[in-house]
């Protein structure tokens, strides 16, 4: 988990080689070439007329939480196993796709929530296999590189 949020924190940190490819008002969508994998890497942005702590409770990464609710490619999310207080094994699933041409997915990641002192809350994930979380029938096992999502503060 550790090693998942200094992967994305050096992706912050390093602007270079970002190719827009989808914008709206709201959102700009950028990509780059992995050095990690055969494939690319995919950055959101957006700046939302919200506190950082009620965007933060919209996308933070807990059972029950909002995401299930708001975003159509997430099925459900649940916690595994419970390492530490910031720190969990989870399950996360998508329904099908492209009137059902794409099954079912379900990966299983350990997830990080971190805050840092500037107020910037992020959460990264890596993929991993865990004893109580075996492959389930009927949902194709996905695999995620380091991935997630920070909440920047800015101001005003």
């Amino acid at each position: 988990a550790e090693a998942a949020a200094e992967q994305l924190r050096l992706y912050r940190r390093d602007p270079g080689g970002w190719r827009g490819c989808r914008s709206t008002g709201e959102v700009a969508v950028s990509w780059r070439p992995s050095t990690e994998f055969a494939g690319n890497l995919y950055k959101g942005e957006g700046i939302l007329p919200a506190s950082p702590q009620n965007v933060w409770e919209c996308i933070k990464p807990v059972a029950g939480g909002l995401r299930t609710k708001w975003d159509q490619n997430v099925k459900d999310f649940e916690v595994i196993e419970a390492i530490t207080d910031t720190v969990s094994v989870c399950r996360t699933t998508t329904p099908s796709a492209c009137m059902r041409i794409i099954s079912p997915r379900e990966f299983v990641d350990v997830v990080v929530m971190k805050q840092y002192e500037d107020g910037t809350m992020l959460s990264a994930a890596t993929n991993v296999e865990h004893p109580l979380c075996p492959p389930q029938p009927n949902f194709v096992r996905g695999f995620n590189y380091p991935c997630g999502c920070f909440c920047i503060p800015v101001p005003g």
